[in-house]
């Protein structure tokens, strides 16, 4: 197996050792996984002999939900199914309308259903997951029943914070000043959220937090949820018997499908513990943002709050004399973090060291005395939660002061981590300042912990930049197109392989490329028009010229406008702007939840929507109400972008070049995604315009164009201006 991935056979309870209050060092993973599991039968084998190939089978299934056979998603199957078979891994990108959900599932099916295996399904969003659990997966089973023998199961994993802790519902969750509390006029918003939680946990049969509509702050939530790291255990809670994530988890090994996320997917990386049931292929939707997922979860933080909300929460569990230094050092931590500019930190003074040094071991003395302490075996449930939440309160804060203190080296290009300074952006705001250290890169984490320990497929509808792979495998950790980066795996004895499922087998990184394509006709159903004769983007906002511009082309299209901007700064200082200067209904993301803004956009076809960076991956509206989506510049990092910055400078550093290799790639990424808005469905007919004059004057213009759709392309306002009259029309 890959060095460092210690795969442990799953104990009755064994995220929650018996005997203490406090984890066994690392042995409790953090926020751990359970399983619902859906269908109407368990995993039973079904006959191997006679069962249809790939491609017989996903043209069993898709005439048996009423569609029609597209060459993309024949392709795209028989890709899978042969990653699958040899163990190569696979990136595939398929446009828009290819049916890709169904050309993983089938062969992901016919994999489960041959080898009594489970297979895992990431995604990145509620929106997808849903899709699948609720649609696809439902349709598939019925489908393929006749032939399988039976309807393949399937389920959705989550993380325990997202159920309704029973335990922590009635005992009631430790009072944190943070957030919305410092506000009496939230804390009231916050009490009468968690009195509805209440209301609901007497009716709720999951206790999933994505079913209650509408939700709650994550302020409410956290009162009456709790992390794996927090949880007592089924053994010693009262409520162990009906607790909604035992009772999901329970139901785990059950599934043929289980559909999770791509943080849970990190996290089951990064530990030693299997979150997951046994599975040896991983199946990764929405693949771009795997890398900003992962590198989320691998993320830590510290502030003097959390710090003063360690030691209270420690009360008189821990000698006084131990809280005492936890809180003396809080008061030093704080006064430094108070004055600390914001931004990246590249050199560690002195005058920060020193309190980090002494909130690190301050918190390491309050938690062996909490471990050393937790002993009764007869203790109350109550207490056992209390010092198991103080417990890890400090250990989080130990963790991240040491790791900070760790990610400075003379070599930037070695370092494993960048820290800044976070500040809130307004005197008003309630969140503290906070010190956040996340990993410059997570190829390795990937290449060593998923890619080396199981076969992947990755897909999305943009996966190629600049028509190429390249620059997204080298951010998994994948080596270059035919040469290795990494060695083989070695060989190991056959007796020491005997003993492993095909789970811990070691794999090699081996990896193909394929882009199925899309279809829609780009050059005729879209233009793609770039306003050249515009002056260069500017620092102080948009110029006259480009609302101008923006005004105008709004008025050819009717309406029908999806504004996509760089910063919310600049949405906002268009809405303002155009408001009273056009003839159309204008919404602006934050004028309302930004789902009834997409529902409200959707419903009338002359009203415009402007908003920021959710919007260029989250909006899915068909039909002559998208008909212009607008990009106001070329979506670079902010050239303060403390971890954009610092990727760069590391690229650099080592020889490369970190502009194309970082800001770039991240541009064209997004850029990708937002032009995917405008067609959704195969009679969609638009222009997509981007006013930075840039992608057709600069060197890397062309390597932004080719990461785009292949629409027909003009920098004439005249002729597009036209084509939206007519469209409108």
């Amino acid at each position: 197996m890959p060095p460092g991935r210690a795969r442990k056979p799953p104990a009755d309870d064994a995220r929650n050792p018996p005997g203490d209050g406090v984890p066994p060092g690392d042995a409790v993973p953090p926020d751990d996984a359970v399983l619902p599991a859906h269908g109407d039968s368990v995993r039973e084998p079904a006959s191997k002999s006679g069962l249809p190939d790939v491609t017989a089978l996903l043209a069993t299934a898709v005439t048996g939900i009423g569609g029609a056979e597209r060459p993309g998603q024949v392709t795209m199957a028989e890709a899978v199914q042969r990653s699958i078979e040899t163990g190569e891994h696979l990136a595939v990108q398929a446009g828009t309308g290819t049916g890709k959900s169904l050309a993983y599932l089938v062969p992901a099916v016919r994999h489960s259903v041959m080898q009594q295996a489970t297979v895992v399904v990431s995604t990145a969003t509620i929106a997808l997951q849903r899709q699948l659990i609720d649609r696809d997966l439902p349709r598939l089973a019925a489908a393929l029943k006749p032939v399988l023998g039976r309807a393949p199961a399937f389920a959705i994993l989550k993380g325990r914070r997202n159920y309704l802790c029973l335990h922590r519902l009635r005992t009631g969750a430790e009072d944190d000043p943070q957030d919305a509390l410092f506000d009496p006029r939230a804390a009231s918003a916050v009490g009468k959220q968690v009195q509805r939680l209440h209301e609901w946990a007497a009716r709720t049969e999951t206790g999933d937090r994505d079913e209650l509509v509408p939700g709650v702050t994550e302020q409410a939530w956290r009162q009456v949820a709790v992390t794996a790291r927090e949880c007592i255990g089924a053994q010693r809670c009262p409520f162990g018997t009906q607790c909604f994530a035992e009772r999901a988890r329970d139901e785990a090994g059950k599934a043929d499908i289980v559909v999770t996320n791509h943080a849970l997917l990190a996290i089951d990386a990064m530990e030693d513990f299997d979150i997951f049931p046994e599975h040896d292929v991983v199946i990764i939707d929405e693949a771009h943002d795997l890398v900003d997922r992962v590198t989320s979860v691998a993320s830590d933080e510290l502030s003097a709050v959390a710090a003063e909300i360690a030691a209270r929460r420690c009360g008189k569990m821990a000698e006084e004399k131990l809280i005492a230094r936890l809180r003396d050092a809080a008061e030093d931590a704080g006064r430094v973090l108070a004055v600390l500019p914001a931004g990246r930190i590249d050199v560690l003074a002195t005058d920060l060291a020193l309190p980090l040094a002494s909130l690190r071991d301050a918190a390491a003395g309050c938690a062996a005395d909490l471990r050393a302490s937790a002993k009764n075996t007869e203790e109350e449930p109550e207490r056992i939660a209390a010092r198991r939440s103080a417990f890890v309160a400090v250990d989080e804060l130990r963790s991240a002061a040491e790791r900070i203190l760790g990610a400075f080296g003379d070599d930037v290009a070695e370092r494993p981590d960048v820290v800044w300074m976070d500040r809130p952006v307004s005197a008003e705001s309630a969140r503290p300042p906070t010190l956040r250290v996340t990993p410059l890169a997570v190829g390795a984490l990937l290449a060593e912990r998923l890619f080396g320990s199981r076969t992947v497929t990755l897909t999305s509808a943009t996966l190629s930049l600049g028509g190429s792979f390249e620059p997204l495998a080298r951010q998994w950790g994948l080596p270059r197109s035919g040469v290795p980066t990494v060695p083989a795996p070695r060989a190991a004895p056959a007796d020491e392989l005997a003993g492993l499922s095909a789970a811990d087998q070691p794999h090699s990184l081996a990896w193909t490329g394929l882009d199925v394509g899309s279809p829609f006709d780009h050059p005729r159903s879209g233009i793609l028009y770039v306003a050249r004769h515009l002056p260069p983007p500017g620092r102080d906002g948009l110029a006259e010229s480009y609302l101008d511009e923006l005004r105008e082309l709004i008025a050819a299209a009717g309406g029908r406008t999806l504004g996509l901007f760089s910063s919310m700064r600049a949405a906002r200082q268009a809405t303002d702007e155009l408001r009273g200067r056009i003839d159309y209904p204008l919404l602006c993301q934050g004028d309302d939840q930004t789902g009834q803004l997409i529902s409200a956009f959707a419903a009338d076809e002359a009203t415009c929507l402007f908003g920021t960076l959710s919007l260029w991956q989250g909006v899915d509206v068909p039909g002559r109400s998208l008909q212009l989506v607008v990009i106001d510049r070329i979506p670079f990092p902010r050239p303060d972008d403390p971890l954009a910055s610092a990727r760069q400078r590391a690229v650099a550093a080592r020889g490369g070049n970190g502009f194309m290799e970082v800001a770039a790639a991240q541009a064209a990424l997004l850029l990708a995604q937002g032009t995917g808005r405008l067609l959704r469905t195969m009679s969609d007919r638009g222009v997509v315009a981007i006013l930075d004059p840039r992608l057709m004057t600069a060197r890397y213009g062309s390597f932004l164009r080719e990461s785009l759709p292949p629409f027909w392309t003009t920098t004439d306002p005249q002729v597009v201006r036209g084509a939206l009259r007519r469209l409108a029309g």
